[in-house]
This record gives C-alpha cells, structure tokens and sequence, in this order.
C-alpha cells in the first residue's frame, strides 16, 4: 500500500534553522560525551537485548569520539536539506521511520556490540533520496535523485562489512529503511 501525502514546502531559512538546531544537537551531545569519558556510549543500541531496544532514537544522536561525527555530519547536513525539498512532513516521517525501521534491523540482526552513530539516518536519507525521486516523477526531485547518486553513489559500498569496529547493519538497515520508505511515501499528492 503506497501512501500519498501532500508535500507541504519548508521555507529555507526555516530548513537552515532545523539543520543547523541538528547539528548544535549532535555535536553538543558529542562534547558532552567526551568531556564525561564517554559515558553516553552506553546508551548505544546493543542488539537482542530487551533493555536495549528504547534507545533506538537515541543511538543515533550518539558517536564513538569526534571523528566519528565528523565523518557522519556534513553527509547528514546536505541530506537533511535534500531531504527537506520531498516536504517537512516527508522529512520527519522519513527520519522516524528510518530510526525504527532501521534500528529494528540492526537490534534483530546486528552483531553483539555497540551501535551508535547518525550513519544510521545517513544511509536511510541516501536510500530514500536515490529512490523517491524516481518515484515521485517530479523533474526537480530526479534532479536531486541524479546529484546525490552521482555525489555520494559510491556510499553504497558502506553497506558491506569493512572494518569491525565500523557498524555496516546500521548502513545496511539504514539503507534498506531509506528505499521501503521513497516506495511508501515518494509519491506524494499536489
């Protein structure tokens, strides 16, 4: 069942606002974090442990140390105002569902260790931006469909285990959460 919604504009200074609120978001956490010895890093998402699950929106706001975020931010940024031309109700609904969706993925099937970081959204937003414009049909989402395939296309290779220590099922599920959601929601209503 595909679920049309209405895209309702986001002026940009208000997507600029939202952006720029995510990233103070994330990078204060981050200083918190490291000023405290990375006591946050428990409330990582440690899969198929029940007291686990309730941190899925919270695992993504969280990284291993300061390159982590640095690696994850300016992908994170040009997505969430990429993501913000599908509508504001689109964006949030794509991050909601790319958190449970995707979490969900990596609570019931992840390796047994701590996953945390906002690869997790990152790879969701790619899914769904390489996608929703194709279904969409609207000229001016392809044309962020083509940018952001031919910018950031070789992300793809993220979904594959590389280092241990780096969390491919949160790329992987991400990813996959990204795609269901442009075929849930890409189609939109004018």
């Amino acid at each position: 069942m595909l679920i049309y919604l209405r895209r309702q504009p986001v002026m940009l200074k208000r997507q600029i606002q939202i952006a720029a609120g995510l990233v103070v978001l994330l990078v204060s956490l981050e200083l918190i974090n490291s000023l405290t010895g990375r006591a946050l890093n428990a409330y990582g998402l440690i899969p198929r442990q029940g007291d686990s699950l309730w941190l899925l929106p919270v695992a993504p706001l969280l990284h291993g140390n300061f390159w982590h975020l640095m690696s994850n931010l300016p992908a994170f940024l040009v997505f969430t105002l990429l993501l913000f031309q599908h509508g504001g109700r689109h964006y949030w609904l794509v991050t909601l569902g790319v958190i449970v969706i995707g979490g969900l993925g990596v609570w019931l099937f992840g390796r047994s260790a701590v996953h945390l970081g906002s690869s997790l959204l990152v790879f969701g937003y790619l899914g769904y931006l390489l996608l929703a414009g194709l279904v969409s049909g609207e000229v001016k989402l392809l044309l962020i469909t083509a940018l952001v395939a031919f910018l950031y296309g070789s992300m793809i290779w993220g979904i594959f285990p590389q280092q241990h220590w780096i969390s491919f099922e949160s790329h992987l599920f991400g990813f996959g959460a990204g795609l269901f959601l442009a075929v849930l929601f890409g189609r939109a209503r004018h």
